[in-house]
């Protein structure tokens, strides 16, 4: 009888600290408000989305080129292309994981993003600035995109924008190299796109 008491403390306790994380995460969360600045890369600021299902109307350039629904994924990489790069995508449409063209090989051109892409696993080593893309999975499958902010020893830094609510905006994923590729240690993601010219840089 003691030992089912005890059971059944035990998991009073464990629900109840389950119920304080969740309240303080949500706390800490809901003191953004959505279209709130949270990072920035660059100069290029990850906006606050809350639901990943959260659309706050598109976004235009001033000259009409589409960057997306705000503030998806999407929009987040779209945009930081444009201002840092001041590149614009022919096929400025499309879900996440529409970025990756599963007809290329590793190393050929994507024409409807104007970069070159990289399979998972690639022969080229991912780089800071590269555009990384996620397919779809049961719980989303629109697929996700981020741009990769870091690259250190065994990981790569992404940063990304609508992850989830209580998500955060920059996480480290592992990286290994084998057998002459180099491999990004996460199942979903696909590939990775470079604009691949002299300065990486481009003027329209």
């Amino acid at each position: 009888m003691k030992r089912k008491i005890l059971f059944a403390l035990s998991i009073l306790v464990l629900i109840a600290i389950a119920a304080f994380v969740f309240i303080e995460k949500t706390k800490m969360f809901n003191k953004h408000a959505i279209g709130d600045p949270i990072d920035s890369f660059n100069g290029v600021i990850v906006y606050y989305n809350g639901s990943v299902n959260n659309v706050s109307g598109r976004n235009l350039t001033a000259d009409n080129y589409n960057l997306g629904q705000q503030y998806q994924c999407v929009e987040f990489v779209k945009r930081y292309y444009y201002e840092y790069y001041h590149h614009k995508m022919p096929d400025s449409y499309g879900h996440a994981k529409d970025f990756f063209d599963d007809n290329l090989k590793d190393g050929e051109l994507n024409e409807k993003r104007a970069l070159t892409q990289y399979r998972n696993p690639s022969q080229t080593q991912p780089k800071v600035g590269d555009l990384v893309v996620f397919g779809g999975s049961i719980s989303n499958r629109y697929g996700h995109v981020a741009i990769i902010s870091d690259v250190r020893e065994g990981e790569i830094e992404i940063i990304q924008q609508n992850p989830g609510k209580f998500k955060k905006s920059r996480i480290n994923i592992p990286i290994s190299f084998q057998d002459g590729l180099w491999h990004i240690n996460n199942g979903r993601i696909l590939g990775w796109l470079r604009k691949n010219d002299a300065s990486h840089w481009q003027h329209w």
